[in-house]
């Protein structure tokens, strides 16, 4: 392949958006000049370039990828790549992740204000009424209002009947995974788009760069994208939060919007009670619930321990199937310690619960751009 040259103008241009100026310095050497440029002068000339060069370094070499990946016209291979991985033909396709930028976008919820408000529960109730947002009808019209709220009520823990407290956490939690899967859709559909031309511009191939990066796609393996690049089934989310958070009464999920249970070794979260002394592990905090759903669901779209869900929820794609929550529940055994004993309490929950009823839900669209979803 016919490799692109990179002039230095290019790279003093790529330099300058990252606030560096390359300028020439004319020098005029005399005599005493020299003379006076003692041995302390040199050693801090020195390592000033050095320390230069070690900064300047990692930046001309992003922005060499970065040009070599924009200069390429991305092949479609990837659905026969696609049918090696089914065939277990290809076993390295979605089988390496680059955590760096995964999470990105979930930490961009953090610049958000802190002004946040906690609604009440009755609060909350007489919203949903007002706006005619009611579990049965959704139920039966598949519509769903988008009311979006970022923290679950303080008393949901208080309301005594269990279905009137579970429907409020379904609720609230409803619109907010749908939401998601919209943007996996949307971006799902832009993808197929751009792999279906023969050339792309240079906005699509910047947009896919950035779409690699955003699912730890090693070796900008396109098939590795398609495969990480899906949704969830909403069943299988709301079971998961409602089995993680008590329907919405754990500690985590009131003071940490944490519905998922996710764990970190580093940064903020809360520790577990009854965790050992020597336990490092903390359970992930969030600042709003639309930033613990997108988490979960990257977790479920990169992690290594998901694989074997993603390669079922592929095939499921590849036969023109639904995304069945009770079949690709199967392969969450090791989201939790207790394994297939998990499983069957997720299950138990979406058959209990009627959760199916909500897979093929829409969200009301709020813009132009999410009527083409409905």
């Amino acid at each position: 392949m016919k490799k692109n040259k990179i002039s230095i103008t290019e790279i003093k241009k790529y330099l300058k958006k990252k606030g560096l100026v390359i300028t020439s310095i004319a020098k005029k050497r005399t005599n005493n000049s020299r003379d006076n440029l003692g041995s302390l002068s040199r050693t801090v000339l020195c390592s000033l370039v050095i320390m230069a060069t070690f900064f300047v370094t990692p930046i001309i070499y992003n922005f060499v990828d970065e040009q070599t990946l924009l200069s390429k016209d991305f092949e479609n291979n990837s659905k026969n790549d696609f049918k090696k991985t089914l065939e277990g033909l290809d076993p390295d396709l979605d089988n390496k992740l680059d955590k760096q930028f995964v999470f990105d976008d979930v930490l961009e919820f953090e610049d958000l204000p802190a002004n946040t408000v906690r609604l009440s529960a009755s609060t909350i109730d007489q919203l949903f009424k007002d706006t005619d947002y009611n579990l049965k009808d959704v139920r039966k019209n598949k519509l769903v209002k988008p009311v979006s709220l970022s923290l679950l009520p303080k008393e949901i823990k208080m309301i005594e009947n269990v279905q009137k407290r579970k429907d409020l956490f379904i609720q609230i939690i409803l619109p907010l995974v749908i939401k998601e899967n919209n943007n996996i859709r949307l971006d799902r559909k832009k993808l197929f788009s751009i792999l279906n031309k023969s050339k792309n511009t240079r906005i699509e191939k910047v947009w896919l760069l950035k779409k690699l990066k955003q699912y730890g796609v090693v070796n900008k393996d396109l098939s590795t994208l398609k495969v990480r690049m899906d949704e969830v089934p909403i069943s299988m989310a709301i079971a998961q939060a409602a089995k993680e958070t008590g329907w919405g009464t754990s500690r985590f999920a009131l003071e940490g919007n944490a519905l998922f249970g996710q764990w970190t070794w580093s940064g903020e979260g809360i520790k577990p009670a009854g965790a050992d002394d020597d336990s490092t592990h903390k359970i992930m905090k969030f600042k709003v619930l639309q930033a613990s759903v997108k988490a979960y669901q990257r977790n479920l779209n990169t992690h290594n321990s998901y694989k074997e869900f993603r390669s079922a929820r592929a095939e499921l794609r590849d036969r023109g199937k639904k995304l069945d929550s009770i079949i690709l529940s199967e392969y969450l055994d090791r989201y939790a310690e207790t394994g297939k004993k998990y499983v069957k309490i997720l299950q138990l929950i979406i058959k209990q619960n009627q959760l199916t009823d909500f897979d093929d839900a829409k969200l009301l669209p709020s813009s132009i751009e999410l009527e083409s979803l409905i």
